[in-house]
């Protein structure tokens, strides 16, 4: 396994396991499959309602905590400094753990300057070892990392060979914010990575997939990748990425795949946030 260095010294895997639309009698089974595979990062949410799945697969795992780093989000409807503290308090008693790793803001709306004072809080009360943000794009991550007093350790956003988030790279640097990928094979609205020619034809030199050079290509960018899968054999596949490197030539090739640069859902559609508050705030 490698590591990203987080801006708070803590270090972070650049390869776990997601468990979006990871269904909730099937949370805790897939990830004690992917802790056996070898995965020690697991990204959850109070959203994706597994939660408790994810700390009894940890628990029965017989892994040092220690040797663990997960990952959860408070959601839309938990935002405000009070609700939020609240959630974070529930989420570590399904998580069945001390403290997490890495907590975000799942979405950019609602209070979440309120949220992020209780994640300040839990951060320094020693809940919870570094902070960040989710789905914020370029505009509302420059405005929020501007004014809070702890800076987002992480940025997670829509990422992968087609979506290759360059536009807001010199963002993130400038906060020392790192990035962490959804849908790092495709997902919302996005197809082709796994069957891509050129992708393929630079896997063949490795003997590897297009899949695996297209999880290989963003660890090499530093950028931590959470691929999903229900299956084991899947899961094995998309962990055995580190025994080839890409040169600089693949990489070159590889980001000249880029198609929409900030991902293809526009969190700053009015329609979006209005549904997204509507159905979820």
């Amino acid at each position: 396994m490698e590591y990203i260095k987080l801006n708070n010294g803590v270090e972070m895997p650049t390869l776990g396991y997601g468990v979006f639309l990871v269904a909730p009698d099937e949370c805790e089974r897939c990830v004690t499959d992917a802790l056996s595979v070898g995965y020690r990062l697991i990204d959850t949410a109070q959203a994706y309602q597994n939660e408790e799945g994810v700390g009894n697969a940890w628990r029965k795992s017989g892994i040092k905590r220690e040797d663990l780093f997960l990952v959860t989000k408070v959601w839309i409807s938990n935002a405000g400094e009070e609700k939020a503290a609240h959630s974070i308090d529930e989420s570590l008693s399904k998580l069945q753990t001390e403290y997490i790793d890495l907590l975000l803001i799942h979405q950019a709306y609602g209070d979440v300057f309120g949220s992020w004072r209780a994640m300040e809080r839990a951060y320094r009360a020693g809940k919870v070892r570094a902070i960040g943000v989710s789905n914020f794009q370029a505009g509302r991550f420059f405005d929020f990392a501007h004014y809070v007093d702890v800076k987002p350790m992480v940025n997670q956003l829509q990422c992968n060979a087609l979506i290759q988030q360059q536009g807001i790279e010199p963002l993130h640097a400038e906060f020392g914010t790192r990035m962490m990928a959804w849908g790092p094979l495709g997902g919302q609205g996005v197809d082709g990575i796994v069957k891509s020619e050129a992708l393929a034809a630079i896997g063949a030199k490795y003997g590897k997939s297009a899949a695996q050079v297209a999880l290989r290509w963003l660890t090499q960018r530093g950028i931590v990748a959470i691929p999903k899968s229900t299956h084991k054999d899947r899961m094995a596949q998309n962990f055995a990425i580190f025994d080839f490197t890409l040169t600089d030539d693949d990489m070159a090739q590889i980001a000249t795949l880029n198609q929409h640069d900030t991902g293809t859902i526009n969190f700053n559609d009015p329609q979006f946030v209005k549904y997204l508050i509507q159905n979820y705030g």
